[in-house]
């Protein structure tokens, strides 16, 4: 029988050490650093997420437990919790993102995806934010209104196998469409979106760009109706026209969108939606809004299966580096039930990889079949048997 490491040392074999070291010395991470490294916080913050420790105590106790075992992962001792708290206080989060951006390109390499849903080849994208409640006393730099405070986490999914591109942590005072008014997508993309994204010069720049975007119609929106199009007798469209939204002084450039109206059937009531996409038809720009679903689902998960409602430290660069440790773990965790033959639910994958993290089980073996006996070991007959 060949010989493995534990599960989580494998999971860690997905970021190279020399690829790690290059980003830790662009970034001048160790500068300051004396003898705990930037990949033992790495390893440390990543523990956090998938064994689900609540406190700085719980992350170094748990290693600690696991101490003849450290080594599989690059670390010499489990860190202290003083060592650690320092760390994450003064070490740049920015390191984060890096690493978050490697893993991503090769998890992207690697065609992770769903069945494909429509016939359309553009590259289907949504874009939305989530916020985090925090204490106002404790984290008074993220003060959100006198008593409250808050951060936001903004994110762009791509719908191919539910994988978040982008993501963007501020205050909780900084709306939606000032951070999504800076985002550059590619050519023929179809950007998804809810209401709080209505910025007309923004839209202006995504149609000179030949990006797309499907959202809800606003009521207060004014605008001229220049075409009425022919939609079915019988079905759930009652509505497909072109409008003109007029030029203003502030603004010297008039939009011709498309809106379309369906009938929900479930929620009995009409849904308007506005988009730049002329060619579709109407049933499709509905189910496409529809996509934008998902990325609720991703935000649902990520506060439900990861740390990212409770911190271990509370200063704005150890909050920094605990949500980007989450969204990195979150790609792990999709990439492992991609590979998984079981059918897991992300939420039971998450539940065993928190009991089976130190075990020593061939990963890709044990995704294909979690619940089968593990093989036995040699020598297991010479062992003695316990007497009652």
């Amino acid at each position: 029988m060949s010989s493995v490491c534990s599960i989580f040392a494998q999971l860690l074999r997905l970021f190279p050490r020399a690829e790690f070291r290059q980003a830790v010395q662009e970034q001048k991470a160790e500068r300051h650093a004396r003898g705990f490294t930037c990949w033992g916080q790495f390893v440390a913050m990543l523990f956090c997420q998938l064994a689900h420790a609540n406190s700085l105590r719980e992350i170094c106790q748990g290693l600690a437990a696991s101490e003849g075992k450290l080594k599989h992962l690059g670390v010499e001792q489990a860190p202290k919790r003083s060592s650690l708290s320092y760390a994450n206080q003064h070490r740049p989060w920015q390191l984060y993102p890096v690493i978050f951006g490697k893993l991503l390109s090769r998890m992207q390499g690697q065609a992770i995806g769903t069945a494909k849903k429509f016939r359309f080849k553009n590259r289907l994208q949504s874009i939305d934010s989530t916020s985090i409640d925090l204490c106002a006393d404790i984290f008074n730099w993220a003060q959100y209104k006198r008593t409250k405070g808050a951060v936001k986490i903004h994110l762009v999914l791509d719908h191919a196998g539910y994988l978040p591109c982008f993501a963007h942590i501020t205050d909780g005072k900084v709306h939606d469409v000032t951070v999504g008014r800076t985002l550059r997508f590619a050519p023929g993309t179809i950007v998804v979106k809810d209401k709080g994204y209505v910025d007309y010069t923004w839209w202006k720049q995504m149609e000179d760009d030949e990006v797309y975007f499907v959202t809800r119609l606003k009521q207060d929106l004014k605008y001229t109706v220049i075409e009425e199009r022919p939609v079915p007798e019988k079905g759930k469209v009652r509505g497909d026209h072109l409008i003109e939204i007029a030029a203003t002084a502030e603004r010297r450039f008039k939009l011709v969108l498309r809106v379309v109206t369906i009938w929900d059937e479930a929620r009995q009531e009409e849904l308007v939606f506005l988009t730049n996409q002329m060619i579709f038809a109407a049933s499709t720009i509905a189910k496409i809004y529809k996509e934008r679903w998902q990325i609720e689902l991703f935000f649902k998960a990520l506060k439900q299966l990861l740390r990212v409602k409770t911190f271990v430290g509370t200063s704005s660069n150890a909050l920094h580096i605990q949500v980007w440790t989450a969204l990195i773990a979150m790609l792990l965790l999709k990439f492992m039930q991609f590979r998984a033959n079981a059918g897991l639910s992300l939420s039971n994958l998450v539940a065993l990889l928190r009991q089976q993290l130190f075990v020593y089980r061939d990963l890709w073996q044990w995704l294909a079949d979690p619940f089968q006996a593990p093989p036995a070991l040699a020598g297991v007959h010479d062992q003695l048997v316990l007497e009652f």
